[in-house]
């Protein structure tokens, strides 16, 4: 039988042989990585310290984007030390107002069959153009950039025939709300989504990028799209059609399952708080009052994006009782804009142009008002993710945005335009992009790079490094949580919080911060702890301070009901032991401050199950490790910091030993 797209680039990738079935641990080489400036200290922190003088990619690239509101010194030391230690081992730099990292890494670096990693959840983003691009975390990112292969639990693949076409007033965020209506936050777990048919070879390469950036959402591994015209169109304008190859699926590929989604049949939907997933038509959203609309985020802010909202706005007013702002994704969509007229219209609609930046998607700035209404085009609304818990976030479209901050209350690009709808469908994306790439700083030549002085402010402390676990542990629970926590309860998100993010003796202060305000003191007084959590543990975004902040106050274990895939692996990553009830039930018998046991600990790992005892109750139960035999030892290594050492010392060894027999051997042919 055929091949699926992302298992002709699996296979293209493979560092050992593999059947490919799902479920089965592959390693793969990989070619490009990203980072972004809130998680990235920690990421070359590590990279430092494995010893090598440059990064082993084809391209790497650090992005200063997410956080540009400076209050006060520990952002600006941030960008000063990640560009410093870019120069030094290679790594290209997108400056602080060149745009998102999602946007730019697509329209100046992204290549169809190519493999990314980036430590952002969001990098599925590329697969708008036909590249299979994983979120992880900042440790996999660094591990990949000493060219280590990355290991990967085979997905299952799932078919997403596409056929009609969207309707005026329709976005392609209506596509990926409705596959969250359908799939839940959960549903996407060990998947990619490869979207395909007639329906897809309708949407511009802007328009994918909003599907497979939010495929996040449902927890899946990736989600991607063929490398077709709509590609080359693209890269064309992008004046870089020499990086085109067209990547299809075969007639005959075979998938492991399969979805259809009528394009046609859609209508402008809207997620209520405090899930992406709680999906329902907008025209059924209770008509509340409306304080807040933001339009941007690298899932919705391309040249068509902010081009329709700007029409919708054309000749008319923010309501009086709205605060509406725009961030637009990048420097060369913004002068396009300004050139075709859609700024003036936003101005002149009272709209705020904010940094070319992510920004308020992450509680960066405009934090809605206490038990505000916010409505925004990001794509996440949970609890707080805002920045202020106490706020109701909704996600629609920028073209329901802008209809919504018009009206002060919840609106369709057609309750403002009635008739004069079908102007939305003449919006197309540019034939040609102003490309300037003077903001994106090269790397230097090996031996010049050497020379280069890392500078390091006050504020950035060496990354914490855990101890391996040992055979006994007797430690109390030190939190209980509900179902879907978030990693925006565990670090949360703002500027202030994201500032301390270099910081970890600092920032660990904060670690459920708005969850359980007491946990910090809490979990440091016990000296070591374990943590108890509900379905899906660690859902959202791939900061792995969500793993950093606990491991450094001493927690060496979390058992849970389910834990969501990127933050499982910075649990892994940072020596803690992530671990799943054998029986959920037994997640009712335990309580905070319940003190547990577990004697031959480490035997009991290499079974995948493991007997703990609560002393406090009386009781015993089982928990699952859902582990493959790497994973497992790098938890037994203590992190993937001190196995990723290990691995490079015997490349290293192995090497020396082959040159030295190479050696030997033109010897022997040179006596014979």
């Amino acid at each position: 039988m055929g091949m699926n797209i992302t298992k002709k680039i699996l296979s293209a990738h493979l560092a050992a042989p593999s059947e490919m079935k799902p479920g089965e641990e592959i390693l793969l080489k990989v070619d490009q990585t990203l980072t972004h400036d809130i998680n990235a200290v920690m990421t070359y922190l590590a990279f430092e310290q494995v010893g090598l003088d440059r990064i082993r990619t084809e391209c790497s690239v650090s992005y200063l984007d997410h956080n540009l509101l400076y209050l006060d010194n520990k952002t600006p030391d941030d960008h000063i030390y990640l560009q410093s230690v870019a120069k030094r081992y290679g790594v290209h730099v997108s400056r602080q107002g060149n745009g998102i990292c999602h946007a730019v890494q697509v329209a100046r670096f992204g290549v169809p069959g190519k493999l990314l990693m980036g430590g952002d959840s969001h990098t599925p983003h590329g697969g708008s153009i036909g590249m299979l691009c994983i979120g992880v975390g900042g440790m996999d990112v660094a591990t990949a950039m000493t060219g280590v292969p990355m290991h990967l639990k085979m997905p299952q693949i799932i078919r997403v025939n596409l056929t009609g076409h969207l309707q005026p007033g329709c976005n392609a965020k209506e596509v990926i709300l409705e596959m969250l209506r359908r799939v839940g936050i959960k549903g996407g777990l060990g998947k990619v989504f490869e979207y395909v048919g007639p329906g897809a070879a309708t949407l511009s390469v802007s328009e994918r990028a909003s599907i497979t950036n939010m495929g996040a959402e449902m927890g899946a591994t990736t989600s991607i799209f063929p490398a077709d015209e709509r590609v080359r169109e693209f890269l064309r304008a992008e004046q870089r059609e020499k990086d085109f190859t067209e990547i299809l699926p075969d007639e005959d590929a075979e998938y492991d399952g399969e979805m259809e989604l009528n394009l046609s049949e859609l209508v402008p939907l809207c997620a209520c708080p405090h899930q992406p997933d709680n999906v329902i038509p907008l025209k059924d959203v209770e008509k509340k009052k409306v304080q807040q609309v933001f339009i941007g985020s690298c899932t919705n802010s391309s040249y068509s994006d902010i081009a329709k909202a700007a029409l919708v706005f054309k000749g008319r007013h923010v309501h009086e009782d709205v605060s509406c702002t725009c961030a637009i994704s990048s420097k060369q969509i913004y002068k396009l804009l300004m050139r075709d007229g859609y700024i003036d219209i936003l101005l002149d609609a009272g709209v705020r142009l904010l940094e070319l930046a992510c920004g308020p998607c992450c509680a960066i700035g405009q934090s809605p008002a206490t038990k505000g209404v916010a409505v925004r085009t990001s794509n996440r609304n949970f609890k707080g993710r805002a920045g202020n818990p106490t706020a109701e976030i909704y996600l629609v479209s920028p073209e329901s945005a802008a209809a919504t901050a018009i009206t002060g209350t919840f609106a369709s690009a057609e309750d403002i335009l009635g008739s004069d709808l079908s102007v939305l469908a003449e919006v197309k994306e540019p034939a040609e992009f102003p490309v300037d790439d003077s903001m994106i700083i090269e790397p230097l030549p090996e031996e010049e790079a050497k020379k280069v002085e890392i500078v390091r402010g006050p504020n950035i402390q060496p990354l914490p490094v855990p101890d391996a676990p040992e055979q006994y542990l007797k430690a109390q629970i030190s939190l209980k949580t509900v179902d879907n926590i978030t990693t925006d309860d565990i670090t949360p998100a703002s500027a202030e919080f994201s500032s301390m993010r270099s910081n970890i003796p600092l920032m660990s202060q904060y670690c459920y911060h708005r969850y359980d305000p007491e946990f910090a003191a809490r979990a440091k007084a016990m000296g070591r702890s374990i943590i108890i959590g509900g379905e899906n543990y660690g859902q959202g975004s791939s900061r792995e301070h969500a793993a950093i902040n606990p491991m450094y106050l001493g927690v060496k274990m979390v058992i849970a009901k389910s834990i969501a895939r990127i933050h499982k692996g910075n649990l892994i990553n940072h020596g803690i032991i992530p671990m799943v009830f054998a029986d959920p039930a037994d997640y009712d018998k335990l309580d905070l401050l319940d003190e547990l046991e577990v004697e031959g600990l480490l035997d009991q790992m290499k079974t995948r199950e493991v007997t703990i005892k609560d002393l406090t109750k009386g009781i015993s139960f089982k928990a699952k490790l859902e582990l493959s035999d790497n994973e497992l030892e790098v938890i037994l290594s203590g992190g993937q910091l001190r196995h990723l050492q290990k691995q490079l010392k015997e490349m290293e060894t192995a090497k020396n030993r082959e040159m030295s027999e190479q050696k030997e051997r033109n010897g022997q042919y040179e006596n014979f």
